[in-house]
């Protein structure tokens, strides 16, 4: 006997199974792999199943378990980050990646609970109002109870600079939501419907030139610019704190820092760079400052400690420090946004009753510093800092009233296997165009990279390989609209979205 056909009615009792399915196979659209057509694809499934949801609370677990299956793969490195705590078994990780899931997978369920609930009625309204909804609950995500920003849905379209400059991540995220409602209505055969997303993302990702304007005196103003040498000394995790090593790391530091010349450079290392701490030990700034030329300046990570009236100590910062050739620290910023269960347990005489401990080694907790800093560097000019996990914020990476040349992002990605450090690149690509500045980003085994202010990867040493960079750093744009306003403009589009979505639903009564 032949079995008889599946019907779409029989799809949709596994609706909840195939929205996880869709989630899964939609992180593909994330780099490493940058399968974002199939992002589109999984994205338009999704806002079927909800769409067709029999009511709020379908419509709800629907948006649910797509976003669980969205960030179990698109979260699959922070696993990896376990191999390097002895504190805590290496199978949590798999855990932990799975619990956060389970918890950012709300801001998905929120985003199609809204599209459901305001716009099923009519196709458009639906994707229009879909798109606000989304918009909204990833910056809530990025916001809410410290925030966690990692992958916006708009980096896998990390190219389109012309929405990022104008509107900011959140906005373009936007946009790639309109992009799959249209394919989902295209797929309806509701032809007329798929125009006025079409439009929006055709509008939104045309071509975007580089704000650079090539001048006659481009080469001669270039050469005026900053030497910067970016080091990636390929120190594993596994080696960074073992003190038989030491000596070890520091000459892989000081074998791509390279010899002194005449032109005066900007050296940047890695967050973490060396175990020394640099403020306390006068030697550590010695070592350090063997290896510059006499016009030369290092920025290096470090470990800034804080000690009580009584001398005790009590806490940490994780920090850059400026050094010069005679050793003298210039300047110093501390990291602001740290990483819960990373750099600090939150609630940690309960949390560490139960056997639980921060990843970083140590049993004091890191503090954090005062947010995003400009800092003169004698003969460089003014530099911004964003440690790791910092740049992933949008909008929140430039003191705005002292802005800087360019943003250093010293990074340790040496936590998170293979998937980690190709993100982290392509969301700090982000915050290039958002503020119009160029990113410089050094971290231990890759990825390394200059990227100009139109978001373009211009130099990067690659992934688990020593190398380094020496070139001269790309110019700073203006202040783009979206470094002017900030995440005001992704709002304000999300008003847009959802007046016209209104506009229609009125009009087609």
């Amino acid at each position: 006997m032949q079995a008889p056909p599946v019907s779409p009615a029989d799809v949709l009792r596994f609706a909840k199974s195939l929205a996880l399915l869709a989630g899964l196979v939609s992180a593909t659209g994330f780099a490493p792999l940058n399968l974002w057509p199939v992002s589109l694809l999984c994205l338009a499934l999704m806002m079927h199943l909800v769409h067709t949801a029999p009511d709020l609370k379908g419509a709800l677990l629907r948006g649910y378990w797509f976003g669980v299956g969205h960030f179990v793969v698109g979260l699959n490195w922070i696993a990896g980050s376990f191999a390097y705590q002895d504190a805590m078994p290496v199978w949590l990780g798999w855990i932990a990646v799975v619990v956060l899931a389970l918890y950012i997978a709300v801001y998905p369920a929120l985003a199609a609970g809204l599209a459901w609930r305001h716009g099923r009625a009519q196709d458009t309204v639906f994707v229009l109002f879909f798109a606000a909804a989304w918009i909204v609950t990833e910056w809530l995500r990025a916001t809410m109870f410290t925030g966690f920003a990692w992958n916006p849905l708009g980096v896998i379209w990390v190219g389109a600079s012309g929405v990022t400059r104008l509107l900011g991540t959140y906005a373009l995220s936007g946009f790639v939501l309109l992009g799959a409602g249209a394919l989902w209505l295209l797929a309806r055969r509701n032809i007329k419907g798929a125009v006025v997303p079409a439009v929006l993302v055709a509008v939104g990702l045309l071509p975007s030139l580089p704000m650079s304007i090539p001048e006659p005196d481009l080469n001669l103003r270039m050469a005026k610019q900053p030497l910067i040498r970016v080091v990636q000394p390929n120190i594993g995790q596994q080696d960074k704190h073992v003190p038989a090593f030491d000596a070890i790391n520091f000459r892989k530091l000081e074998a791509m820092t390279g010899a002194a010349g005449l032109t005066p450079r900007l050296i940047v290392w890695p967050e973490a760079a060396i175990p020394d701490y640099i403020q306390e030990e006068p030697w550590a700034r010695a070592r350090m400052a063997t290896l510059l030329g006499p016009k030369d300046a290092l920025l290096t990570g470090g470990v800034a400690l804080e000690y009580n009236r009584a001398g005790k100590l009590v806490g940490a910062r994780n920090s850059v420090f400026a050094l010069l050739a005679n050793g003298q620290i210039t300047s110093r910023y501390d990291k602001s946004h740290l990483v819960p269960y990373g750099e600090y347990l939150p609630m940690r005489p309960v949390l560490s009753a139960f056997g639980l401990s921060r990843l970083v080694p140590g049993d004091i907790d890191f503090w954090p510093g005062p947010g995003p800093r400009s800092f003169d560097v004698p003969g460089f000019g003014k530099v911004g800092f964003q440690i790791c996990y910092e740049v992933i914020f949008s909008g929140q990476v430039v003191e705005r009233a002292n802005r800087p040349a360019f943003i250093f992002n010293p990074s340790n990605d040496a936590w998170f296997g293979s998937w980690g450090p190709p993100q982290h690149l392509a969301q700090a690509r982000l915050r290039a165009v958002e503020e119009g500045l160029p990113v410089v980003r050094s971290t231990p085994t890759g990825i390394s990279a200059i990227v100009d202010a139109d978001g373009r990867v211009l130099h990067s040493v690659p992934y688990q390989e020593a190398g380094f960079i020496e070139a001269r750093l790309p110019f700073a744009h203006p202040p783009t609209l979206f470094a002017r306003l900030g995440n005001i403009l992704p709002l304000g589009f999300t008003i847009v979205l959802v007046l016209t979505g209104i506009a229609l639903r009125r009009r087609l009564r």
